[in-house]
């Protein structure tokens, strides 16, 4: 076997010395060979081959544990079937990429005015749902909503129990980036639920709100999120607890420029 020690197999690789023990702590690129007195790794130049394939699935953001199962798969028909799973997942990040940036160009442009939105004033009486928390960023919070969703109904399918009514999230924290925080997916039911570990049942409160609606992408509702902070203090309203998004259609079903969300936020109102 000719072994060569990790940093040499890094500079041989591209692929740095701590990403090179973030992989064998994975299970994903392990050493041939590990000093069992020093705990130095060295590898195979035979693994050469594996840790390109690596680096490159990597550069296109594969997530590590779907790059063991590519490396891992021995049927090149299912290997080809992982590659085209994210090929899909690329090209739909590409294209709400691009529907940023045309967004943010018609922010700075000003081209369709800076906030269109109306904002009513709704009282909102309080109801039962079933919920489960979530904590999450910007970067992954697409993904953890979808995960959330699914151990939601997972759990009202486990009860025999159907929603009745819009899905929505309560968004406890503020959140961006880097700074995580606590958001509650809920969808309204007409029963309670034995509670579980992540899903349980809770009555959401209702109040005044101070409400728009955002037509258009996930993505780009953060003008609508301005328009009712703006409103709520030019009108001397005090908000009253977090904001809430109601999801009025299916993004499985439209497009996502036809999407309605409905933002609210809960607001003690002064008089005129």
């Amino acid at each position: 076997m000719n072994l060569v020690p990790i940093g040499r197999f890094s500079k041989m690789t591209r692929l740095s010395i701590r990403a090179l023990r973030l992989y064998d702590e994975s299970g994903l690129l392990r050493p041939a060979h590990v000093d069992p007195s020093s705990g130095y790794r060295y590898y195979d130049l035979g693994q050469a081959n594996r840790a390109e394939a690596v680096r490159i699935l990597r550069s296109v953001d594969m997530p590590l544990d779907e790059i063991v199962a590519v490396l891992e798969t021995e049927d090149p028909e299912l290997v080809h079937k992982q590659l085209i799973v994210h090929r899909e997942r690329l090209a739909e990040r590409l294209a709400t990429q691009e529907r940023m940036l045309a967004y943010l160009e018609s922010l700075i442009q000003r081209k369709e005015g800076i906030m269109p939105y109306d904002v009513q004033i709704l009282e909102e009486t309080p109801r039962l749902v079933a919920a489960t928390k979530v904590r999450t960023n910007l970067r992954r919070i697409g993904d953890d909503i979808g995960a959330g969703f699914g151990t939601l109904m997972q759990g009202l399918g486990r009860a025999g129990i159907a929603p009745s009514g819009a899905p929505l999230i309560v968004y406890h924290d503020v959140i961006d980036e880097e700074t995580e925080g606590d958001i509650e997916i809920c969808v309204p039911v007409d029963r309670s639920i034995p509670d579980a570990a992540e899903v349980y049942t809770r009555e959401l409160e209702g109040g005044t709100m101070a409400s728009t609606v955002h037509h258009g992408p996930y993505q780009e509702i953060a003008p609508a999120y301005h328009t009712l902070t703006g409103w709520v203090s030019e009108h001397g309203h005090e908000l009253a607890g977090p904001p809430r998004e109601t999801y009025l259609n299916d993004p499985q079903v439209v497009l996502p420029e036809d999407l309605l969300t409905r933002v609210d936020f809960p607001i003690v109102p002064q008089p005129d």
